[in-house]
């Protein structure tokens, strides 16, 4: 298995890994919207759509979208007809965009946005029947901490789907996606969040993640069942997927 490698955005001695993923999200938060799908150019979105379809199969009264950020992937999984999606976000900056967001769209009565650590989950046990996280677990300060609190919050036969970027293995994906991440991503996130290391920490933060099988590895290690890994997008992002 990789060694998991700590990237930090700004690379503050004195702060840990967390206190600055939180720093980076509020201070990018109110381009946050904008830079993503404008760098995505959109196809986050049918990304996130793919993921929730996964969800179908256990059919979820109740979701945990855990670094929900502004609440993107919250919002996708009202498709499922739930009766409460649940938000948690470690960036306060994040969730004022993203309750706003909620009310605009006239959901809030349905999808609530809190403040949360994915190491420390504010849940009862066996709550939640599914978990949402959209590229949120490269960010996090401890991996399997985070990974097995929650599954302590899923129910016995929930589901988790965990949407990540990942490293295309084959040209010319590999190579297009190598450079757009590498110049063109740090060049529009510096210029347009005005943050010089947000959008640096974004591809290094991929570089150093246990994709693939090494991710899938530790879900299991973990106590994931049924743990599959689909590529999309010629390997730009990857779906994961663990029942507990």
């Amino acid at each position: 298995m990789t060694e998991e490698k700590v990237v930090k955005p700004y690379n503050k001695e004195q702060t840990s890994k967390k206190e600055e993923v939180a720093e980076m999200f509020n201070n990018i938060s109110k381009r946050y919207d904008f830079l993503n799908h404008f760098l995505s150019l959109g196809i986050d979105k049918i990304w996130r759509k793919k993921a929730i379809r996964k969800l179908k199969a256990v059919a979820p009264e109740r979701i945990l979208d855990i670094a929900t950020g502004t609440g993107d992937f919250a919002i996708a999984a009202l498709k499922l007809k739930p009766k409460e999606v649940v938000g948690v976000d470690i960036s306060s900056g994040m969730l004022d965009v993203g309750k706003e967001k909620m009310k605009k769209k006239g959901v809030d009565h349905i999808v609530t946005m809190q403040l949360g650590d994915s190491e420390d989950l504010p849940f009862d046990d066996n709550y939640f029947d599914a978990l949402t996280v959209g590229f949120g677990v490269r960010n996090y300060e401890h991996l399997e901490v985070g990974l097995a609190d929650m599954l302590r919050v899923l129910r016995p036969e929930g589901m988790a789907v965990i949407l990540e970027f990942s490293k295309p293995k084959r040209f010319p994906v590999k190579q297009f996606f190598g450079f757009y991440s590498k110049y063109l991503i740090p060049f529009f996130g510096k210029t347009i969040s005005k943050d010089s290391r947000a959008y640096t920490y974004l591809p290094e933060s991929v570089a150093a993640f246990p994709e693939g099988q090494d991710f899938t590895d530790i879900m299991t290690k973990v106590g994931y069942k049924n743990v599959e890994a689909k590529l999309v997008s010629g390997g730009i992002a990857t779906i994961y997927s663990g029942i507990k």
